[in-house]
């Protein structure tokens, strides 16, 4: 694999916080390496840390020690105000529980990402369109979320996710709050995303299920990494 198929590269990254006056360390000494245009599940017990690393990959937290790279910028280093707007662009985000502004249709829902970039209104709108198309969702671009299905919620924070065209998707337990018929159309859209539109994936599940659908399956366990073919 050469320097330019790596997308994520994590190289020795502990990550420890303090509990009182004891430190907790979630994760110890961690090495990954995540091609373009993988798309990875990560398991492992509660508590184990995937959530923790899923946040260090997004940039939302900083390793306590090592480093992480992202499309060939070290996002550990970065300033605070650099890595928000590193985010902005490069990571899209879709979390369990949607995460969406009941005041806000789901347009403008999708569109709040993109209030942090320089497009005009006009661009605005027209990638709020096209998200919308490709989660199957523009007959409800007026709707506000308490018109929606859970499915369809979560149809929009994707669609929110991916309206900045960011390289990598970060997925915690994107089907958890889902029944399986609607879980599972939502990881085929995830597949799609991922076969058709090129997006890296990385998704936090506990359901074994749900990891099927990925290529790879990651178990976290005491702070070490262990894969297997998915």
């Amino acid at each position: 694999m050469t320097a330019a198929d790596v997308l994520v590269e994590v190289a020795g990254v502990t990550k420890s916080y303090q509990k009182g006056k004891e430190t907790v360390e979630v994760l110890h000494g961690l090495d990954l390496t995540i091609p373009r245009g993988d798309f990875v599940a990560l398991m492992g017990p509660s508590g184990s840390g995937k959530t923790t690393l899923l946040n260090l990959l997004g940039g939302l937290d900083r390793p306590t020690v090592g480093g992480i790279t992202v499309d060939g910028q070290a996002i550990h280093a970065m300033s605070g105000g650099s890595l928000a707007k590193w985010r902005s662009t490069n990571v899209g985000f879709v979390f369990q529980f949607y995460n969406l502004l009941p005041v806000l249709s789901a347009a403008r829902n999708v569109e709040l990402p993109l209030l942090l970039t320089n497009l005009n209104g006009a661009q605005r709108k027209q990638h709020v369109a096209t998200a919308l198309a490709v989660v199957g969702l523009t007959d409800r671009a007026s709707h506000y979320p308490t018109e929606l299905s859970g499915g369809q919620e979560q149809r929009v924070a994707i669609a929110r996710a991916i309206v900045s065209d960011p390289t990598l998707l970060l997925c915690d337990e994107p089907t958890g709050d889902l029944d399986r018929e609607t879980a599972t159309e939502i990881l085929q859209l995830l597949q799609a995303l991922n076969r058709d539109h090129g997006k890296t994936v990385v998704m936090v599940t506990h359901d074994p299920q749900a990891a099927e659908y990925a290529k790879r399956i990651l178990h976290l366990d005491k702070g070490s990494l262990l894969e297997k073919a998915a």
